[in-house]
């Protein structure tokens, strides 16, 4: 049974999360009262993926919009996208393996973990995104480096899927009230890695591995839309009935615009790859989600000024205005591209602008804190 003072604690700790997800409540020990480093490293968390993703969509979404950037541009942003993918990887292996105790706890623990456990999906869509941008940009060995981070982030983004809601439903201490966009995070990877699974399926020999590939993508696509179907309403009823989010989180209220601009795209893809097949669907799919995408962003773009108002500072959670974002842009794109109407190709390439600016505050702000030590946030 869970008591009144532990419902209060989870509380008191998911709100304290959202305002840093990396922040770690735990007294500090001898790795957190040496140098800086070692605090920083146990402090790390899943929710650092996010600026992995919203980097690399950046070149990915400037392939594909009407009016496209340079590509030398956008081989340089991909290029700090693949660089932070690396240092991430090897930092969270040094947090599991010299700080174990916080990195379970980030996991299993039934308070904390109910915060910063949806996050370890963003590892999958990390993986799924740089490589995919790396084959949009044609990248020397592009084919194969999508090939194998395609093939990792959909392993990882399926025990994310299951995982987490397993945890969820036998581990943690959730309520009604709990529900929030970050919910989505797990299930939403394996609709990335069904809208990258297709342009990766036409490197593959005719026949069987493609028709394999491409059903495979569709079939992951049913998977993460019907698991989104069932969030949104707890998402939209938590918001309903429990009013907006805490100030600091209100960024994440972007994140529900993932599953439906990379619902989107995954069509559009399926379309560009078997045009007889996918065509109808994906523009009789794609344009009343959009059409509820639009809905949904001027909404959370209300509720983020209202939270500004209420002086919401900077935190890593304002990575939020970027992939999702750029999975509307790719979406938007693809549906120019089946359509012919302009007014998507407009569309996209002014969702892209809104991504490039999101990106680049998001880019610059983390930088500073990084420099100035205020991110990750220290153990306290």
């Amino acid at each position: 049974m869970t008591t009144p003072a532990v419902r209060a604690t989870s509380a008191v700790r998911a709100t304290s999360a959202v305002r840093a997800p990396s922040a770690v409540r735990a007294t500090p020990g001898p790795a957190a009262s040496g140098s800086r480093a070692p605090a920083r490293l146990r402090a790390l968390g899943p929710n650092w993926y996010a600026a992995v993703m919203g980097t690399a969509i950046v070149p990915a979404a400037g392939t594909v919009v009407p009016v496209r950037p340079p590509h030398a541009v956008l081989t340089g942003v991909w290029g700090l996208a693949a660089t932070g993918l690396l240092v991430l990887l090897v930092a969270r292996a040094g947090h599991w393996l010299r700080h174990r105790d916080r990195a379970r706890a980030q996991l299993l623990d039934p308070v904390e973990a109910p915060a910063s456990a949806p996050f370890h999906g963003c590892t999958a869509m990390a993986l799924l995104a740089v490589g995919g941008a790396a084959l949009a940009l044609r990248i020397p060995g592009a084919v194969g480096i999508d090939a194998a981070l395609w093939t990792a982030g959909t392993a990882v983004g399926l025990v994310a899927a299951v995982g987490v809601p397993y945890l969820m439903i036998t581990r943690y201490e959730v309520r009604p009230q709990d529900a929030g966009p970050v919910w989505l995070l797990p299930v939403v990877a394996p609709m990335v890695s069904a809208a990258l699974g297709p342009p990766l399926a036409a490197h593959l020999p005719a026949g069987q591995p493609r028709a394999t590939m491409l059903l495979g993508s569709l079939a992951l696509f049913g998977m993460s839309l019907l698991a989104t179907l069932l969030v949104l309403p707890l998402v939209f009823a938590r918001l309903l009935l429990h009013g907006p989010l805490p100030v600091p989180a209100t960024p994440l209220l972007f994140l529900v615009l993932g599953p439906l601009g990379q619902s989107t795209t995954a069509l559009g893809n399926l379309a560009d790859a078997e045009p007889g097949s996918y065509g109808a669907l994906s523009v009789l799919y794609g344009v009343p989600v959009l059409g509820f995408a639009l809905l949904w962003l001027a909404l959370s773009g209300a509720l983020v000024v209202r939270a500004a108002r209420r002086g919401m500072g900077f935190s890593p959670a304002w990575w939020a205005f970027t992939f999702p974002v750029g999975t509307c842009v790719t979406g938007a794109a693809a549906l120019w591209r089946h359509t012919g109407a302009e007014v998507f190709g407009w569309l996209a390439t002014g969702l892209y602008v809104l991504l490039v600016a999101a990106w680049a505050t998001a880019a610059v702000r983390t930088l500073g804190g990084l420099f100035s030590g205020a991110l990750p946030a220290a153990p306290r």
